[in-house]
């Protein structure tokens, strides 16, 4: 099996010890909590995979319903 990128950088050293044992941090162990990132981040895939899945430009009435933007009412004048 191909050795990967997490697997031939290894763990990073914190430096600290405990009881003569060195603790050691994986620095490929990240968690996202941000909401809002996780929501710009699902959006984003949806717009990969919606142009990946079409054979031409994705227009703007397709983006916008992917993104799920609703349009603003107009007012009149």
């Amino acid at each position: 099996m191909p050795e990967t990128r997490a697997a031939r950088a290894g763990p990073t050293h914190t430096g600290r010890t405990r009881m003569g044992v060195m603790d050691v941090q994986d620095q490929f162990d990240v968690s996202l909590e941000d909401s809002d990132l996780l929501g710009e981040v699902e959006l984003t895939t949806n717009l990969i995979i919606a142009a990946s899945e079409s054979d031409e430009h994705l227009s703007v009435d397709e983006i916008d319903r992917i993104l799920g933007v609703v349009p603003s009412p107009r007012s009149e004048a």
